[in-house]
């Protein structure tokens, strides 16, 4: 019975230091590689059929890091 008790309790903590482990080095991964960069903003918008400036692409970049630091 102790045995049983010991092994669930193991396995609880197991599973819930992997989900800890797993959240940080995908938060860690995301800041160093974000999804999207200036370039690929830059051709989204142009396919979208507008003409990107500077200006533009740096108010978007600026609002999806304040939304992801979120």
């Amino acid at each position: 019975m102790l045995y049983v008790l010991v092994g669930i309790l193991a396995l609880a903590a197991g599973v819930a230091l992997g989900f800890f482990i797993a959240r940080r080095y995908m938060m860690t991964y995301l800041k160093k590689n974000p999804p999207i960069n200036e370039q690929m903003l830059k051709m989204m918008m142009m396919q979208m059929g507008m003409k990107p400036s500077q200006k533009k692409i740096n108010q978007m970049m600026s609002a999806m890091n304040k939304q992801q630091s979120k």
